[in-house]
């Protein structure tokens, strides 16, 4: 059984904390489809930002079930540590650290994937979390700075050093973004050069790459990130490749609208209706690509919608539109 510090998880399969994206209603959603363990959107480790209301909403775990799993970002130690000893008081089970963000808004800050050209910094930041928590640190890092300067190895043994409990490696450096072709072998001489859980990431968009993935690096279990957008039930599909070497049923259509149309309310709930209607757009549109490009002009339509009853009804009118011809949802 895979287990980071203490927590012992159903599987080894993760949700990727994604900024904007892994909120609790996704996480408790993913959970229920199969995800072993779930990590929350990036917050911020600033003192002036942590009263914010979206940061709030980020760090709302209530009525959540399984391991809660806190990501925090930041270039200054002391505040890092600061933000794991409030969080893991307000609840966390563990924390998770982003190194490993692209983004130019937290890179042009020196925080998320910039940090990996500092590994002084690193270090002292790595450290100073450890310290200043008694529950499990884990990493989210990326292969480099760029194709020039890849340094994965050297970070996974510093933070090793460091205390750090597990480590996920998107296998792309920042500069590389989400283009080109993730970097198993590097994945691979992390997992060969640390003694701690290390979780592989990148392009598994499907149960086979998933398998490969796994035999081909020696990791000890998967993030999915992006392939679990419109298709949360995508851990489902891994595990049951996983346990029996075949793919698993189409999930029925009627089964998918329940999902969908649940997942939308709680978003409404979570955020409120004038939030969440805009917030569940982005979902609705990934559902529905999942489904048929054909679909797009009524998703598009739906996007012009405002209130929360009538978003649900039109996600409710291309399910009937589209089950007039067809009964299964396409995974791919």
């Amino acid at each position: 059984m895979l287990k980071i510090g203490s927590h012992t998880l159903d599987n080894n399969l993760i949700l990727s904390p994604m900024a904007g994206i892994t909120d609790r209603p996704f996480r408790q959603l993913c959970k229920q489809m199969g995800a072993g363990m779930t990590v929350s959107e990036m917050t911020a480790s600033d003192p002036a930002l942590r009263k914010h209301p979206r940061t709030q909403l980020k760090l709302d775990h209530k009525g959540e079930t399984g391991i809660r799993s806190i990501q925090i970002v930041g270039t200054d130690p002391q505040q890092m540590a600061h933000a794991a000893f409030l969080n893991q008081k307000n609840g966390a089970q563990i924390i998770d650290i982003n190194m490993g963000c692209p983004a130019k808004k937290v890179c042009n800050v020196a925080a998320g994937s910039a940090l990996l050209r500092d590994e002084p910094r690193v270090k002292a930041i790595l450290e100073a979390v450890v310290e200043a928590t008694d529950i499990p640190v884990t990493l989210k890092y990326r292969t480099g700075w760029d194709p020039q300067n890849k340094n994965a190895t050297t970070i996974a043994q510093i933070a090793e050093q460091a205390g750090i409990s597990a480590l996920a490696l998107h296998g792309r450096t920042r500069e590389c973004k989400y283009k080109g072709n993730a970097e198993y072998d590097t994945i691979k001489a992390v997992k060969q050069a640390v003694t701690i859980p290390v979780f592989a990431n990148g392009d598994i968009d499907s149960v086979e790459k998933a398998r490969f993935v796994l035999d081909y690096t020696g990791a000890d279990g998967l993030l999915i990130g992006r392939a679990a957008q419109g298709r949360p039930w995508f851990f489902k599909e891994i595990s049951h490749f996983l346990n029996h070497g075949e793919k698993m049923p189409a999930l029925e259509i009627n089964h998918i609208r329940k999902l969908v149309l649940d997942h939308i309310y709680d978003i409404h709930t979570f955020y409120g209706e004038r939030m969440g209607v805009k917030i569940a757009r982005k979902h609705i549109g990934w559902y529905f690509i999942r489904l048929s490009e054909e679909l797009l002009p009524l998703v598009k339509k739906s996007h012009l919608l405002e209130t929360a009853d009538q978003q649900l009804k039109a996600v409710e009118s291309i399910f009937n539109y589209h089950q007039k011809n067809q009964h299964t949802y396409n995974a791919a």
